[in-house]
Parts: structure tokens; sequence; C-alpha cells
């Protein structure tokens, strides 16, 4: 049953776009919102204008589509010191954490598209932040999400409700929830089209999609793909 609308932080990756087919699937009307913060992958943004022309006619539900917003928060990397903003190693960090860890980024991202359903009486939130298959990022937690939910409805004296469709859901699940929205036709889209690695690689063309294929995003895109072929290909799963 699809009620009311959703503003989608959509960067043109895999696990955004999954969110954006799912609330098309359960919101009379959809918006999107994308950022611009200096990330070290900006193919992203050229992608996500892909994406998003395909999918509005590739799903039943892509009339429901609307309005797309872009922000610059530059000075989001100008006091960050991450592999996400900078051209250094991708590693761990003292801290137990990765450097592709952007401090404060989630935070910022729904804190702005807040502001903006406001604007537009959207009381849904949508991202891909998840809990299972992740890099440990601390503003990924339900837990950091309903505090901010809460603070943000506090704040704009709005009940403002922050969905997450993959916080429980692995890498090998949200491509059969792809499968389960929009069939063949999503899955390749997401495959040809999506952009999830972190260095901006696209001229390496694997069964998963475009990658440098070691940075952490591109390794847990692979083996989430992996275990998804080899789900739906055991004779005793209905897949496709």
């Amino acid at each position: 049953m699809t009620t009311g609308a959703a503003l989608v932080l959509f960067s043109g990756g895999q696990d955004s776009t999954v969110c954006l087919a799912w609330a098309l699937s359960h919101f009379e009307a959809v918006e999107t919102i994308g950022f611009r913060y200096g990330q070290r992958h900006a193919v992203e943004m050229a992608q996500r204008e892909i994406v998003l022309s395909e999918i509005a006619s590739l799903l039943p539900t892509g009339r429901r589509l609307g309005a797309d917003t872009v922000l610059d928060l530059p000075a989001l990397a100008a006091i960050s010191d991450t592999a996400l903003t900078r051209d250094s190693e991708i590693s761990f960090a003292a801290s137990g954490l990765p450097t592709t860890f952007v401090p404060g980024r989630n935070l910022l991202f729904l804190t702005y598209a807040a502001a903006l359903a406001y604007r537009r009486s959207i009381g849904t939130l949508v991202g891909g932040m998840c809990e299972t298959d992740f890099s440990g990022y601390p503003d990924c937690r339900r837990a950091t999400l309903d505090a901010l939910e809460t603070a943000i409805s506090l704040g704009m004296d709005r009940s403002v409700a922050i969905a997450t469709p993959l916080m429980t859901v692995d890498k090998a699940g949200t491509w059969a929830l792809a499968y389960e929205l929009g069939g063949d036709g999503l899955v390749s889209l997401i495959v040809e089209e999506t952009h999830t690695c972190y260095l901006g690689e696209r001229t390496h063309r694997h069964p998963w999609g475009y990658g440098c294929g070691t940075c952490p995003a591109c390794e847990l895109r692979a083996k989430g793909w992996k275990r998804w072929r080899e789900q739906v290909s055991s004779p005793s799963h209905p897949g496709p």
C-alpha cells in the first residue's frame, strides 16, 4: 500500500538505487536529493543522472518520481581529511575506522534533506544506511539514526521519519531485493549504470558492475553478487 511522500538520499550507487525503487513502491510521490562534497568518486554524480532517467521509465511506479535536488557542500571536504575526500590510501585509522569514513557526513546529509523535506511537506527521508554489510561507519547505525530522527523532529516541530530499508539486509539481500522490486531490468541497471567504487574507476567491467575491484566498496558489492548468484542457482531457490 502506498501513501504520502518520501525524499530519497540518492547518490547513484547500488544501495541508494535499491532504496529509490523501494520508495517508489511504497510512496505516492518520491523526490531525490544528492550532494557534491568534494568526493573522490565524483563520477557517481554523472551516473546518478543516468539512473534517475532510466529508472523512471523502467519501473511501473516510475511515474511517481518527482524533483531532484543537488546541493554543494564543499565545506565537508574542507574540514575532513579522509580517503574519500583526498587522494590518500584506503586503510584503517588508529581509531579502528576505515579512512573512508567522513565524519558527520550522514548527519549533515539527513539534516539538509530534512530542511528540504520541510519545505516540500515531505514526512519521510529514505537512506541506504546499513549495519549488516558495511564498513563500520558509526553514522550508519540505526541507533544513530533514531537519535537524529528525534532531534530533527523536535527541532522542526514536525514528525520526520528516517526509513532505512537496507538496515538489516546484507549485500546479497540487496541484490535479491533489487530483483524483487524490478526484476532483471533493475538488476541490469544497477550493474551497468550505478557507481559504488571509492576510487571512481569505471573502465573495468565486472559481472557485478564497474569498479577497481579491490576497494572496500567493490569487495562488498562483488561478494554480495557472488552470494546472491549462488543462492538463485540453488535447486531449492525460486530465483530468476
